[in-house]
């Protein structure tokens, strides 16, 4: 790890996964039927019918329910947003501790579509853990050119350039993420940019 961040008794923490995440198509509201899935017990609100595999995979993922694994496996099999399916799976492989599962759906993610900004992202995360930062700047720069203005991608690609020791390009990285960033979450990188701008500073 580049000197830099050996400075930090706890080292900044990258951005993690970004799962794929999809509207519901429609939404009724059966009469004197409840909603399991309202906060609000007995409540009578508008259920969602007519999902998809995935989209079913969705509401339970994002629930935590260990039955999203099986219908994203589900909609895999019926072509339905295959691509963006094998992604959100590979979320919870990586969550599971299960990498190199986590690897494959990243990559048959892009196999079905190669330029699938969520799966170049988590992919990219799955590389920086594994110590691999080359691979890692290859895909958070390929998930900048499909979306130029999510700011998380520029902070992890700072970090990525100051383990790599270079400073002037995590720099960079690291202003346009506070250029992007919400005010409230820009802070995460000032202790970083002081660092590496006094190092800069130093080295003239």
């Amino acid at each position: 790890m580049a000197n830099i961040l050996r400075l930090y008794a706890e080292p900044p923490s990258k951005f993690g996964f970004e799962r794929v995440k999809k509207r519901k198509k429609r939404e009724v509201t059966p009469k004197g039927q409840l909603n399991l899935f309202s906060s609000r017990a007995g409540h009578v609100v508008q259920l969602p019918v007519d999902l998809s595999p995935f989209e079913e995979a969705l509401l339970l993922d994002e629930r935590s329910d260990g039955r999203a694994s099986e219908l994203y496996w589900e909609a895999i099999s019926q072509g339905d947003s295959a691509a963006d399916a094998y992604c959100n799976l590979g979320i919870l492989e990586s969550q599971g501790g299960k990498a190199i599962r986590a690897f494959d759906c990243f990559t048959n993610s892009l196999k079905l579509d190669p330029r699938h900004f969520e799966s170049h992202f988590n992919l990219a995360n799955l590389y920086f853990d594994a110590g691999d930062m080359r691979q890692a700047r290859l895909h958070y720069e390929l998930a900048a050119e499909l979306e130029p203005n999510f700011p998380n991608i520029y902070f992890n690609l700072g970090l990525v350039h100051a383990m790599s020791e270079d400073f002037k390009n995590a720099l960079r990285a690291l202003r346009k993420y506070k250029r992007l960033a919400p005010v409230e979450e820009g802070h995460k990188a000032d202790r970083l940019l002081a660092s590496l701008e006094g190092s800069m500073t130093a080295k003239h």
